[in-house]
């Protein structure tokens, strides 16, 4: 056990997927050529004003209520200055001391069943950096480096937390979790590949049981969250050391190399006067009308964590079945259509299990394929008469895959249904007398050797038997009942 424990605070920037940039007219694109969606406004050229990009306000609305913050009914922006070669104006348009959204809650749901509580500081919109790529070795060693502007400008809000996060384990959990709120809400793709979404963790440790906050140190730009849980691990390792040799931890910002596991020092760590803000003046604040604030608040979707409760309560779902079916909204679509028609339980063990499992094979999800969740629910309900076993079942759902037939059809037309009990009774009595040893083993308790039987009626019958049946005429036929 340490003596000392990590106390984390996470800051998110989320790309809002708008079809113009914050401050222009000119389009967000991701993979085009560089410095192909460019203007005087987003390239800074003398003389130039920015306007305000209405559908980025609503999408900030939108996070804030979903995340319960306060929201301002004026907030301003300000020009966070400073030099790099990713800032064409040598300072960024961002909000200081009256965000748009304010404080709220977010609320995380372990796999235990218990809640992680994570305060929400503040979320405010400001403009992405334009995209420096690095060449020769990465930011800290690279020989060269370009720039490309088409990124400059793209509308953000970042997501500012407490520092309530106690473990790596649990940053990972809340962000996960906060990702697929932010996918509900349409606000974003939150693609960590593409950085769309991309967190930045503030670290620092203290003696277990002290209420004072230690000296923090920022790990930037994280685009995965398996890399961010490793190098949390490493840095909370490093402050570990540091204090364990008698040092004292430096405020810095490093950066974690995924492929060493080591931890390196990018520069010293600014406080808010580094970068002087002072109050935009080339725009006015933002004062959302009240009427249109309710009307999104009353808009708002069922968001992840009250779905997943009320999939547990109420549809008879494992947590671990909510937790998978709310990765995206689209699923959450898909399974409830789906759960409408048959039974809520076994449409998600056959959404979750076999369907998507044998899409993976083909590279699309459950609503992207010809399997539509009608024919999920009829799938379900021919198992659920006994018109079919799970090994026909899940060769029918194959033909449906490939061809989007309906599965009582593909049933009849390969002869996929479950056999007639004196048919099935005829070819176990056949296997048992083929394999003599076997059912003597039985017979002297051997349960295990039950598989055998089960799998000789299956290759048999071409999967159409079905094995619990199976196991039973063989017990009855062995005992000679």
């Amino acid at each position: 056990m340490s003596a000392h424990e990590p106390v984390i605070g996470v800051e998110i920037h989320v790309q809002l997927s708008t079809r113009t940039k914050m401050f222009c007219g000119c389009e967000l694109s991701f993979g085009d050529p560089p410095n192909t969606h460019t203007c005087p406004v987003c390239l800074a050229h003398p003389g130039v004003l920015p306007v305000v990009n209405e559908e980025a306000v609503r999408r900030a609305l939108l996070i804030g209520l979903a995340l319960g913050c306060e929201i301002a009914p004026r907030s301003i922006f300000h020009r966070k200055n400073y030099f790099y070669p990713d800032l064409p104006k040598a300072y960024q348009i961002s909000q200081f001391d009256i965000p748009i959204c304010g404080r709220g809650e977010f609320r995380a749901l372990r796999e235990d069943g218990s809640e992680l509580v994570v305060g929400i500081t503040r979320a405010h919109l400001e403009e992405d950096a334009a995209k420096l790529t690095h060449a020769g070795g990465r930011r800290a060693g690279a020989a060269e480096s370009v720039v490309d502007f088409n990124r400059g400008g793209t509308p953000l809000v970042e997501i500012v937390t407490e520092p309530d996060l106690r473990s790596p384990s649990d940053v990972a959990l809340f962000l996960r979790q906060l990702r697929q709120t932010l996918l509900f809400l349409g606000v974003s793709d939150c693609s960590m590949e593409e950085g769309s979404m991309r967190a930045d963790a503030n670290v620092s440790i203290r003696p277990v049981g002290s209420q004072e906050l230690g000296t923090k140190t920022e790990l930037k730009n994280m685009n995965s969250f398996r890399f961010l849980e490793r190098g949390i691990e490493a840095e909370i390792a490093r402050q570990e050391e540091i204090v364990a040799a008698g040092g004292r931890v430096s405020q810095e910002t490093v950066h974690y190399e995924p492929d060493t596991g080591h931890i390196t020092s990018l520069r010293s760590k600014e406080e808010s006067h580094d970068y002087r803000y002072f109050p935009e003046p080339d725009l006015v604040p933002i004062a959302p009308d009240p009427a249109w604030v309710e009307e999104l608040r009353a808009g708002l979707p069922e968001l992840p964590l009250p779905l997943r409760m009320r999939m547990v309560g109420e549809m008879g779902l494992s947590a671990e079945d909510a937790e998978v079916l709310t990765e995206r909204p689209e699923l959450v679509a898909y399974f409830m259509e789906a759960a409408a028609l048959a039974d809520p339980k076994a449409c998600a063990n056959w959404i979750r299990g076999e369907l998507r499992a044998q899409l993976r094979e083909v590279g699309v999800e459950p609503w992207q394929s010809k399997v539509t969740p009608a024919h999920v629910a009829a799938l379900v309900g021919l198992l659920d008469a006994g018109t079919v076993t799970v090994p026909a079942a899940k060769e029918v759902l194959a033909e449906v895959i490939a061809s989007g037939g309906d599965p009582a059809d593909v049933v009849e037309s390969k002869g996929l249904g479950a056999m007639d009990e004196g048919d099935l009774a005829a070819i176990v009595a056949e296997i048992i007398a083929a394999n003599p040893d076997q059912a003597q083993q039985l017979r002297d308790g051997k349960d295990k050797v039950i598989g055998f039987f089960v799998g000789q009626a299956m290759k048999g019958t071409g999967g159409r038997a079905d094995p619990q049946s199976v196991q039973r005429l063989v017990r009855e036929a062995v005992r000679g009942d």
